[in-house]
């Protein structure tokens, strides 16, 4: 692969775009301006990685030329640290190259489900959300909580919530999957481990454009919310369920005061589970059993085990393992975050070069 022919061609790209975003004509065009401003926030920052890349070359090049008069060992180191640069920087370039995927600068909407466990699932899937609420508010991002299903004795059956801010999806997309905990439950008197799972999962949150629903293949119904009881009971049907019939996915919402605000809710979640089932079906008929586990977010397999007795953190799908679980519980997860994407680059770079 030429590197440079390809920014090169990514640099004339970007000055086209710059001339037409200063277009009156697009300028007045709001989606035509948006796309286009879009595209050229994408390209700038790789452009500038370009110009740094050319730099170092341009630094190889001038240190080789005087170890060729002078055989110096400072020039030696000299040339040894700007082949390391350029040789990082080549590989940044690279991974700028990799198809970007559309959804990962979207919103996402995050579903936990307590699995096996019975309590101290729920206890866990609590755990769970106040990790990536931790996570968002450290990040500058807001957590819109859209549905739950509390548990008696604390956390939730199931949770599901939104995260709004730039790159949500693309950090949080690889958290789908089964998260297990080794602990002693708060209620073991006799102060046994316990294994408990939830199950996390991640989607992006789809815009009507992208995913198109046929008001006739839609079935609202509406009914009471049931709360704790007494004055928290809802005397007027404002809970919604609303069912895609070609597909028989339900979503139901009850959180909100008004039938109307449960059922914008509801159409968000069901948006984005009809977009991911589709994302999910293209992929598999484009790459069957090719594609890696960290990439496909299968939430059948166990992905994460966070073990309290022994102070860790370990995610099976990397063979990462990472110590102080306060603090990754408390949403300190950027070193985690960074390697699963890491290895993400990895493997669609082998992909990239072997194809």
């Amino acid at each position: 692969m030429d590197i440079t022919a390809t920014f090169e061609k990514m640099e004339q790209e970007l000055a086209g775009l710059e001339h037409q975003l200063s277009d009156r004509a697009v300028i007045a065009d709001q989606n035509r301006f948006r796309e286009l401003s879009r595209r050229r926030a994408e390209l700038a920052p790789a452009i500038e990685l370009f110009h740094q890349y050319q730099r170092a070359q341009e630094d190889v090049a001038s240190a080789q030329e005087l170890l060729a008069e002078q055989d110096d060992v400072e020039l030696r180191a000299m040339l040894d640290e700007a082949e390391t640069q350029a040789g990082e920087l080549e590989h940044r370039l690279l991974v700028e190259l990799l198809p970007k995927d559309p959804m990962d600068d979207n919103n996402a909407i995050v579903e936990i489900r307590a699995g096996t466990g019975g309590d101290e699932a729920a206890l866990f899937a609590g755990d769970l959300f106040d990790m990536y609420r931790r996570l968002a508010e450290r990040k500058g991002w807001q957590v819109e909580v859209m549905n739950e299903n509390s548990s008696e004795m604390g956390g939730f059956k199931e949770i599901v919530f939104a995260v709004e801010g730039g790159g949500v999806y693309g950090v949080l997309k690889h958290e789908s999957g089964v998260h297990r905990v080794q602990r002693v439950p708060k209620t073991e008197s006799q102060g046994r481990l316990h294994t408990s799972a939830a199950t996390v999962a991640v989607l992006p949150e789809a815009e009507e454009i992208d995913v198109e629903i046929q008001p006739q293949d839609l079935q609202m119904e509406a009914f009471r919310a049931g709360g704790p009881g007494g004055q928290h009971m809802q005397k007027n049907e404002t809970a919604v369920r609303i069912t895609h019939l070609p597909t028989k996915i339900s979503v139901a919402c009850s959180d909100q005061r008004s039938q109307q605000q449960n059922r914008e809710r509801a159409m968000r979640i069901l948006r984005a589970r009809l977009y991911e089932r589709e994302q999910q079906k293209r992929q598999e008929e484009e790459a069957a059993s090719r594609r890696e586990q960290v990439k496909s977010g299968d939430r059948s397999e166990k992905i994460r085990t966070y073990n309290f007795p022994q102070d860790r953190l370990t995610d099976h799908r990397i063979n990462l393992t990472l110590h102080n679980l306060p603090a990754l519980l408390a949403g300190e997860l950027d070193e985690l975050i960074q390697a699963l994407a890491d290895h993400e680059h990895a493997q669609r770079l082998q992909e990239l070069t072997e194809g």
